[in-house]
């Protein structure tokens, strides 16, 4: 049974919006399902958490928010979709590679990601064309690169938090924690003060999740002068929803010929979903009824 959670509130008198997140097993999950390194764990962790978050910021159900974290490390690229309720999926192009600890001992996210590169955010909000907000990488700390991006592509000014614990021996995910602070129109001065008062405490929410209190225990300490309002609450997850009918429309995209060709020369198919490793098996059969299909509907026609 998961503990995670994500809590929505306002805060000093409504000046300020926030939403936190306890994905401690969805962390898990993720690195369960890639094989994640441990440096791969704490980066991929992060951007899965932050886009979980926003997930839970879209007004619809049908609604999803796509991030995608391309720098210039050996990590390759981190693509993470969150979807309703905080429902979220992801994968690193290079889940395996592991680096030395940095000097100080933590795990060198920056080294993963690179210091140079792109932070895009794709928000599909079931329009002709979905919104697409990019920005430069300024850390490949993903929580700096995210502030960055809702300040500078948004117009948002945002605090942000990503943490994730990891045993020293073995990598297990201990806890993970993420917060975002928005101001709201006309937010005064004043009250970006009080909040900024109280800065230094955010970075402990993730040992305080690893340390086993409850995400509205430690907000309710972490808020206790700014007037805090907590107005909804979410349980995210790890999950994929790729299906095999997804797979067959991609299949068909591909264009007649090539499905004739890779009937003719393979007489079979297997796809595997980047986000869950799960893989779907096309035999002769299925890819001659897939070619009909293509056929039949007119949605593809050959040069």
């Amino acid at each position: 049974m998961t503990n995670d959670s994500i809590i929505h509130g306002m805060l000093v008198d409504r000046a300020l919006r926030f939403v936190a997140i306890d994905g401690t097993q969805l962390v898990r999950d993720a690195q369960k399902t890639h094989g994640l390194s441990r440096v791969a764990t704490a980066a991929l962790g992060r951007q899965l958490l932050m886009t979980s978050m926003i997930a839970t910021l879209c007004k619809n159900a049908t609604d999803t928010v796509t991030t995608v974290l391309a720098g210039n490390g050996p990590s390759g690229n981190l693509v993470c979709v969150g979807r309703n309720g905080g429902l979220v999926k992801g994968y690193a192009t290079e889940p395996e590679v592991e680096l030395p600890l940095r000097a100080d001992g933590k795990l060198d996210v920056r080294g993963y990601v690179g210091t140079t590169g792109k932070l895009t955010v794709i928000r599909d909000l079931g329009l002709k064309e979905p919104y697409v907000g990019m920005c430069n990488l300024i850390s490949g700390e993903i929580a700096e690169d995210f502030a960055q991006y809702f300040t500078v592509s948004e117009q948002q000014p945002s605090i942000v938090y990503l943490g994730v614990h990891e045993n020293a021996a073995d990598g297990f995910v201990t806890g993970a924690g993420g917060l975002l602070i928005q101001t709201m129109p006309d937010c005064p001065d004043e009250a970006v003060d009080r909040v900024m008062q109280n800065a230094d405490r955010i970075p402990l929410l993730g040992t305080r999740i690893a340390e086993g209190e409850t995400l509205k225990q430690i907000l309710e300490d972490l808020f206790r002068d700014l007037n805090a309002a907590f107005t909804d609450t979410f349980t995210p997850a790890f999950s994929c929803d790729c299906t095999r009918e997804r797979l067959e429309r991609a299949l068909i995209s591909i264009g007649r010929q090539e499905l004739k060709d890779l009937i003719e020369q393979d007489g079979k198919a297997e796809l595997t979903c980047h986000f869950c490793g799960k893989g779907y098996q096309f035999d002769r059969q299925a890819l001659e009824a897939l070619l009909l299909e293509a056929t039949n509907d007119g949605g593809i026609h050959e040069e």
